[in-house]
């Protein structure tokens, strides 16, 4: 009664290879050298009962650290959000949780209007014309957005901010090496970026300029502005990567000229769960609809005038001549997708509001707080839900301070830039109490005077 499934056995695999005209195992794999065959043992441990494995790795769970048991301010692109219960009652169920994409539309009614439904949240919200069915994540949606760029334009120079999530970054070059794009990453100025070396950058190269927003380091970034600049002096699309949960409270990117909209859906219904998986978005003008990566579900009606739903404007080469393509992104993230879905629709246009909304005030009382207790908060106070403070003593040592009092410290910011040395990124959402801001500012305090 080890097993929950019953094992293939000897009597099995002798079948098997009799239906398929081998007397053995070493026959069917004859065609493979021997001088490549692997030959050792592969040291793995003894085989365990169902009830003593899942024993073991309840153990090790359990060594993990979780946000029940924690205070914790960490976020830097993963957030603690509150997500209604009927998100997992919702995409637990079976004609969700196992559905794979949807290509015949005749069966696949459901899940194709929820995706449709996805992407006319996410338009709403970053004040686009349209947006795509999902993708990986935000990291991989910006790189996405900055090929599309080149596709476009047929331009190979990015302006990439310094102020965009460092990962994102790294995402970005890798995406740019096959089309051999240029990178210049463009420096910030108290937070923001140096639009003095944005304006000398921009050039009629130029295929995009990449800004986050708010930014890496919570600041919010002056888009307006920044679309005078790039419309002024070059032919570049204009890329923002986006929080959505911010987007329900700050003038969405697309009243101030963005071209692309970009961002990670993980603020609304996924949990934190060791950094993945996520949800990405990606959100566009009309001009650009027909180079949107990943796919896109259109409605339409049937011959009676029913509504229906299908896949339709797929961009990447499977689907559409080679050298049109713009992507190869060959799957989105239906599931998670879905999970965004039923969050925002279960807090509603004015739920959403108010989330942010609590996300700003509470960042903003944890930064007076931290002020009032003589600790340097460098940028301005113009933020969302996360902001800079400047300790005297490496973030490192304080964090493992933290931690003793199960309080799990900000971003350590010297881990990207050595010049941030002392620099902690503080997150708050809807969910920190005034108890646990306090408690966090204290044991910061005592620190300090240590």
């Amino acid at each position: 009664m080890g097993n929950r499934y019953l094992p293939m056995t000897e009597a099995d695999k002798e079948e098997m290879l009799a239906v398929i005209g081998v007397k053995s195992t070493e026959a069917l794999f004859s065609d493979i050298p021997k001088s490549i065959r692997f030959k050792r043992d592969f040291h793995l441990e003894e085989t365990l009962s169902e009830h003593e494995l899942k024993r073991k790795m309840s153990q090790l769970a359990n060594k993990n650290l979780n946000l029940t048991e924690c205070n914790s301010f960490l976020g830097a692109g993963v957030y603690e959000h509150f997500i209604p219960s009927v998100v997992n009652h919702i995409i637990s169920r079976s004609e969700f949780y196992t559905a794979y994409t949807p290509y015949q539309p005749e069966i696949s009614q459901g899940e194709l209007q929820a995706i449709f439904e996805f992407q006319t949240m996410i338009a709403e919200l970053t004040g686009m014309d349209v947006a795509n069915s999902s993708l990986y994540d935000g990291g991989t949606a910006l790189g996405e957005a900055v090929n599309v760029s080149h596709g476009h334009t047929k331009l190979s120079k990015i302006l990439l901010s310094k102020t965009v999530h460092p990962e994102y970054r790294e995402v970005v070059y890798t995406y740019a090496k096959g089309f051999n794009l240029e990178i210049v990453e463009i420096d910030h100025v108290n937070g923001i970026i140096d639009q003095k070396q944005l304006e000398s950058e921009l050039d009629e190269n130029t295929a995009s300029v990449v800004l986050q927003y708010p930014n890496f380091f919570g600041q919010i970034e002056p888009l307006e502005e920044i679309n005078h600049l790039i419309k002024t002096n070059s032919k570049a699309i204009f890329i923002a990567s986006c929080n959505p949960l911010a987007l329900s409270y700050l003038t969405p990117p697309g009243e101030f000229g963005a071209d692309i909209v970009v961002g990670d859906t993980q603020v609304f219904g996924i949990a934190g769960q060791f950094g993945g998986p996520h949800c990405g978005y990606f959100a566009t003008t009309k001009q650009l609809m027909r180079k949107v990566p990943g796919r896109l579900v259109g409605q339409t009606h049937d011959e009676n005038g029913v509504r229906g739903f299908v896949l339709t404007l797929q961009a990447r080469e499977q689907h559409i001549r080679r050298e049109k393509a713009t992507s190869n992104i060959c799957s989105n993230q239906a599931l998670y997708a879905l999970a965004s879905s039923v969050a925002m629709v279960a807090l509603g246009k004015y739920g959403l509001r108010e989330m942010a909304y609590q996300n700003i005030q509470k960042a903003y009382y944890l930064m007076e707080q931290l002020k009032k207790n003589g600790f340097i908060i460098p940028y301005s106070n113009n933020f969302f839900n996360e902001f800079v403070v400047k300790l005297d003593r490496p973030i490192e040592e304080i964090n493992a301070l933290l931690l003793k009092s199960n309080i799990i410290g900000g971003y350590d910011l010297e881990k990207v830039d050595t010049s941030l040395k002392g620099h902690m990124l503080l997150a708050v959402t809807e969910l920190k109490t005034k108890d646990e801001m306090d408690i966090f500012v204290k044991e910061l305090r005592d620190i300090h005077d240590q």
